[in-house]
């Protein structure tokens, strides 16, 4: 008998990775009727809306929620939502608690799990203390030159080690990728599992591509948010670096976020559609000819897989969970993409760009790649996870 699972994500309706896990992980338990509860933030008031054997408990955020993205807010007064939720965690009855994060939904489920006496479980998606670091140019801006690496690494250190508090109250981790398994399994004591991101390879695939004119720049691509920890600022040195090389080159951005005005500003040739979902997105990816990704922070790179799926190699850093996904030269294996520090991006994208032949063999084995990806696999390799803490039923 499968386990009765309470799902609490950090994020759902949003446009970033853990939203995109998170409906992708619903969509899953809807798909084989598994008994899944879901207790997540949203504009719809007190919705509690039964689908079969899915529950959804959608609750909003007050007006005081604490914004820290165009998207994501944090609510103080998301407590006021205690009952409610308790109620429908006593009619649900749950084997498993799982979050994925310290947001307020996290923070209930770590209270209910010891409330209830509800084994505890959480994933890892988002790389925190790297965010945090990057998020006080409020406070370091008016710091002398020499004191603002050092308080970078205090604050990073800090929000580490308080994360890694918060996840030791669970039974079970979760990551993306090894390194971070590792990472927590070291500093909580507790097991890790691999949980990794599938794909939809009949959405994103090379067939949405519209064919481009002789001629015509190529088209390099980014998407996802608009913000310093995406490590955004490095497009348009990119770019100018291709113009000195004689690369006819455009960008095409996909996303929101705080830094969009001052990407509009430095590449004014560039396309920004905003946020694109569907199959306006997958047309979007298909029409690239790279993927250029230079976070330093992601914790997979949802949109590196997606564009793989779609035929575009990707040009990743050697940080985070993109260069797990990304197979290059040095791999052995088909090549779809290339591993590189910030100062080598240019000239990786000039060379693939000047080799007609290497592209297209690039394009195929991407393909290739993300024929193997799907969200089942994914998700079956959780459930599995949970099997050794399930209360005697």
């Amino acid at each position: 008998m499968r386990p009765r699972v309470a799902y609490f994500p950090d994020s759902f309706h949003e446009v970033n990775g853990v939203a995109h896990t998170s409906r992708n992980f619903v969509a899953y338990a809807q798909r084989h009727e598994l008994p899944f509860l879901c207790v997540r933030a949203g504009s719809r008031t007190n919705l509690i809306d039964q689908q079969g054997n899915l529950s959804t408990l959608e609750l909003p955020r007050s007006e005081l929620a604490v914004g820290m993205e165009k998207d994501l807010a944090f609510d103080p007064l998301f407590w006021r939502h205690a009952d409610i939720i308790e109620d429908e965690l006593h009619r649900f009855r749950p084997d498993i608690l799982h979050m994925t994060g310290p947001s307020e939904l996290g923070m209930f489920a770590a209270y209910f799990a010891w409330k209830l006496q509800i084994p505890l479980v959480a994933s890892w998606h988002t790389n925190v203390h790297e965010y945090a670091a990057k998020r006080i140019g409020w406070l370091t801006s008016m710091m002398p030159t020499e004191m603002v690496a050092p308080t970078e690494v205090q604050v990073e250190a800090g929000s580490l080690g308080l994360a890694m508090r918060f996840y030791a109250l669970a039974k079970v981790l979760f990551a993306p990728n090894t390194e971070l398994c590792d990472m927590l399994a070291k500093a909580t004591g507790r097991r890790c599992h691999l949980m990794q991101r599938g794909v939809d390879t009949t959405l994103f695939a090379p067939g949405h591509r519209t064919d481009h004119k002789p001629g015509e720049p190529f088209v390099l691509g980014y998407v996802g948010r608009l913000s310093r920890e995406k490590n955004v600022a490095l497009l348009p040195l990119v770019e100018r670096e291709l113009a000195t090389a004689g690369i006819s080159a455009r960008f095409l951005i996909v996303g929101h976020g705080v830094d969009e005005d001052a990407l509009r500003k430095e590449l004014p040739a560039a396309e920004f559609p905003g946020v694109l979902r569907g199959l306006a997105l997958s047309q979007a990816y298909a029409n690239m000819d790279l993927l250029v990704f230079p976070s330093h922070t992601d914790t997979f790179g949802n949109v590196v897989l997606e564009a793989l799926a779609s035929g575009v190699p990707a040009i990743v850093t050697p940080d985070g969970g993109p260069k797990y996904i990304v197979r290059d030269a040095a791999s052995g294996e088909p090549e779809t993409g290339v591993i590189t520090g910030d100062s080598g991006f240019a000239s990786a994208i000039a060379s693939i760009l000047r080799d007609p032949e290497r592209l297209a063999a690039m394009r195929t084995a991407a393909r290739a790649y993300a024929l193997d990806c799907s969200w089942d696999a994914v998700f079956d390799r959780v459930y599995q996870a949970y099997e050794p803490i399930l209360p005697m039923r």
